[in-house]
């Protein structure tokens, strides 16, 4: 009985599958332990066994109320928010062909945080759970806006045009943005930590309408992936292989409107997630697409949580928004990487 020699190029891919799952397996622990810190810390730290009974429905009732009303929405809603924002940036990087890309380079987030500018200077809304579904409206208006500036002119949308339609719009939204918010000052006190990302406050009544249509979008990502693993290779190509390609740009606009518009509308503007989570991914496991989501939904809540958490314990009884910490975080971590030249492509 001879021996099946693999070839090298089999070998690598054994390898590369091997290694797939064990990060798979190992992200799946962390994100389990991030959970737990995540209900542990704060201003009040709290011993393991008391998060545990507190969760079986008993303990003391401060340790309920920080525990149960507090800390539990609190992660979820990061958990959430980091798949989202995970997810998103794995598919805006595989759309525009640019490892630096990130959500908001469509306008979504500018156009959430304008919808939500106009909501509170001018409908007097002040609270987080009466501006989710505006900031998804706004999201939505502007990315057909940028597919429609994207489309005009000679032949069909392409990632590049719609980057620029994108940043453009973005650009102008966010201007209008900040002149909405320096206008009425007291207006937007309220909303200060919304504005600078922040997961506190963020209760089931808010979580909870939104999540159907984020766990629709992150299935949806997962069925766009190989479309864009037969993009890579480019457009003829896809073709020929049976891939429609308007579909799968109308796909991917559609789902990183409701991923990047949702985790926007439920905690603002969050910087480097999108940006820096998919850059690792394809960085450590290579550059199929349906890994690349797969490691994004694991690694950005875990980020995020993380994140979350440092800002909550190091200025402690305050707290850091964790949109500041992800920009101080995510920065150096993404120099360094952008370094590494096969972290800098997309093949």
């Amino acid at each position: 009985m001879t021996a099946v020699r693999l070839t090298p190029s089999r070998h690598r891919r054994r390898a590369l599958a091997g290694r797939t799952v064990l990060g798979l397996l190992g992200l799946a622990v962390l994100f389990v332990l991030t959970m737990v810190l995540s209900l542990m810390a704060g201003s009040n730290l709290l011993p393991p066994a008391t998060v545990l009974e507190v969760l079986r429905g008993g303990g003391s009732s401060e340790a309920r109320y920080v525990v149960a009303e507090l800390r539990v929405p609190r992660t979820v809603a990061g958990l959430i928010v980091g798949a989202a924002l995970g997810v998103a940036g794995a598919l805006v990087q595989a759309f525009t062909r640019n490892p630096l890309a990130d959500p908001g380079i469509l306008g979504v987030n500018a156009g959430a945080a304008f919808a939500v500018a106009i909501g509170v200077a001018f409908l007097g809304m002040r609270d987080i759970s009466s501006v989710v579904w505006l900031a998804l409206l706004g999201a939505l208006v502007v990315t057909v806006t940028v597919y429609l500036i994207g489309s005009s002119g000679r032949g069909a949308a392409d990632p590049i045009r719609l980057t620029l339609a994108g940043v453009a719009l973005g650009a102008v939204f966010s201007g209008m943005t900040t002149g909405l918010t320096l206008s009425d000052p007291d207006a937007f006190e309220q909303m200060r930590s919304w504005n600078a990302g922040s997961l506190l406050g963020r209760g089931f009544d808010v979580i909870l309408p939104v999540l159907p249509f984020i766990a629709l979008a992150v299935l949806g990502a997962f069925l766009l992936a190989p479309g864009l693993n037969a993009l890579a290779l480019g457009e003829d190509i896809a073709r020929a292989q049976g891939v429609h390609v308007t579909a799968i740009r109308l796909g991917v606009i559609a789902t990183v409107t409701v991923l990047a518009g949702t985790a926007t509308a439920l905690a603002g503007p969050i910087s480097f997630i999108g940006l820096m989570v998919p850059h690792v991914a394809r960085w450590m496991f290579g550059v199929d697409q349906r890994v690349i989501v797969m490691i994004s939904a694991l690694l950005a809540p875990v980020i995020l949580l993380l994140s979350d958490i440092l800002g909550r314990v190091l200025i402690a009884p305050a707290e850091i928004p964790v949109g500041i910490v992800t920009a101080f975080v995510g920065a150096p971590v993404l120099i360094v990487l952008a370094r590494r030249q096969k972290a800098s492509t997309l093949s």
